[in-house]
């Protein structure tokens, strides 16, 4: 599986939790069939946190993690500004990674809530579509 990053990041607080929760979200699909492709995939205006294949479907995983769904879960959080970024994050994976130029493609949201050493995780599969931005 490829990173995309250019430079390891930082991994305290925040940054670490959500490192061991996007770990668990991979752990998670690829238990359920997906095979990983690459994460944390970063270009400009936007960073992929996973990208996954479900046989032969592209899926672009955003995985959103909340302690408390008190203020809406995490996938409430995924609003078009979000989709938009995504999508051309995604735009921009495709154009980088020419063999999945041709391949079916989707947009699937983890959301993960509660302890973060175990959180509760809900797979939305196909969230959004790309013109629905």
């Amino acid at each position: 599986m490829a990173t995309e990053s250019r430079s390891p990041p930082r991994r305290t607080g925040r940054r670490a939790q959500g490192a061991r929760v996007e770990a668990l979200a991979r752990d998670f699909l690829q238990r359920h069939g997906l095979e990983p492709v690459a994460a944390n995939a970063n270009y400009r205006g936007g960073e992929l946190d996973l990208v996954m294949r479900d046989g032969d479907t592209l899926v672009f995983v955003e995985v959103r993690y909340r302690r408390s769904v008190g203020f809406g879960g995490g996938a409430a959080s995924v609003d078009a500004g979000k989709c938009r970024k995504l999508v051309h994050a995604a735009q921009q994976f495709l154009t980088a990674h020419r063999e999945f130029a041709r391949a079916p493609c989707r947009f699937d949201v983890i959301d993960a809530s509660g302890d973060p050493e175990a959180p509760a995780i809900d797979w939305l599969r196909d969230a959004f579509r790309a013109d629905d931005c």
